[in-house]
C-alpha cells in the first residue's frame, strides 16, 4: 500500500485500537517483533529514544551521535513534542505511569 491509500488509515487505526485494548505488554512486544523486521524494530526504538532524549533536553547533535538518527528526524520529533496536546507528551506521561 502507498501512504495515501485509504486502507492505510483504516488498518493503522484498527491496529492502534487493538494495541490500546491489549493490557499484555509481553504479547504486544512479541507481536511487534513478529510484525516488524529487525531494522524496523531498531528504527522505532531509536525514535522513541529520541523523544525521551528531547524531553530530557539533550542537544540534538548529541542525540544524533548517540542513536545514529538524522537531524531531520530529530527536528521533526522536536516539533511534534512542542505541539499543543502533543501525542508525544501524552505517551511519555503514560510511560512514566507504568514504569
Amino acid at each position: 500500500m502507498k501512504a495515501d491509500d485509504p486502507r492505510v488509515k483504516e488498518n493503522f487505526a484498527e491496529l492502534a485500537r487493538t494495541l490500546a485494548e491489549t493490557a499484555d505488554g509481553e504479547l504486544i512486544e512479541s507481536f511487534l517483533r513478529s510484525l516488524l523486521t529487525p531494522a524496523e524494530t531498531a528504527d522505532i526504538a531509536a525514535r522513541w529514544a529520541l523523544v525521551k532524549a528531547l524531553k530530557d533536553k539533550i542537544p540534538q547533535r548529541e542525540i544524533a551521535d548517540r542513536f545514529g538518527i538524522s537531524l531531520c528526524k530529530i527536528t521533526r520529533g522536536s516539533r511534534e513534542l512542542k505541539k499543543p496536546n502533543s501525542a508525544f507528551e501524552q505517551m511519555l506521561a503514560l510511560s512514566k505511569e507504568i514504569q
